[in-house]
């Protein structure tokens, strides 16, 4: 059974006499422990197709299952407890609280779901640990480079065990070498079952996936699997590099 099922899916939006098609007849299989990447330009549909993946927005017509769901059924309730702990989500500008440490970012989903305070921080630290920056736990975002806030994110998608990651534009605001760092990151989570789908614009962190789809005007206009072995090696070199010129005490960039 796939973890995401979009049969038909179309997004209309309206303004007084006016109709526009953001998804348009969209129909979409994404198996669990795919490594998925959304390309297109701007107006695609690209993060209209994200809105509706994280359960953030609804299809007008069509039906999305999600892990063998379907989405529709889901009350106000249930969707915030989809959201929380079927879906891990990364963002561009990392949506970190600036004047709270990197273990207490991390612990937000926990709160919601209300784990006992104990639990968080030991899941907390375990989730830093697993993206290299279990000595930083203390550090607020002003502290750390923006590789190393992205990693607090990764860390706070994934303290929740979820099978799904939504990552959206996660390297936009890093540097050519960071971006390297954290898709290699993110490659990793594919040998541990997690599904990840990420947008991106960017050809070259697009070629990390191992499935890219790409869309025009609210449809997909090609699904191909790649070859993302070169993408991966180049990766590891580069956090190699980085390692090797970066001083560090702990942690990582």
């Amino acid at each position: 059974m796939a973890l995401i099922e979009l049969d038909q899916v179309t997004k209309l939006y309206r303004s007084g006499d006016s109709e526009f098609a953001a998804l348009r007849a969209v129909d979409l299989r994404i198996e669990r422990g795919e490594f998925v990447a959304i390309t297109g330009s701007s107006g695609s549909g690209k993060s209209t197709m994200m809105n509706i993946l994280g359960c953030l927005d609804t299809p007008s017509s069509g039906r999305y299952r999600l892990d063998d769901r379907d989405v529709a059924n889901l009350s106000r309730v249930e969707l915030a407890e989809v959201r929380n702990r079927t879906i891990g989500f990364v963002f561009q500008s990392f949506n970190l609280l600036p004047r709270t440490s990197a273990a207490e970012n991390v612990e937000l989903p926990l709160i919601y779901a209300r784990v006992p305070p104990a639990e968080r921080r030991r899941r907390s630290l375990e989730a830093l640990e697993r993206v290299g920056l279990a000595q930083r736990s203390r550090h607020q975002p002003s502290q750390l480079s923006g590789g190393q806030q992205q990693r607090v994110a990764i860390a706070r998608a994934l303290v929740t065990q979820p099978p799904l990651i939504l990552a959206d534009e996660p390297t936009g605001n890093l540097d050519s070498a960071t971006s390297l760092d954290i898709m290699g990151l993110l490659s990793q989570l594919r040998g541990t079952g997690i599904t990840v789908v990420f947008v991106t614009h960017e050809p070259d962190i697009a070629a990390f996936a191992s499935r890219k789809l790409t869309m025009r005007d609210g449809a997909i206009v090609t699904d191909q699997a790649q070859d993302s072995a070169a993408a991966i090696a180049a990766a590891a070199g580069a956090h190699a590099a980085t390692r090797a010129a970066t001083p560090r005490i702990g942690g990582a960039r």
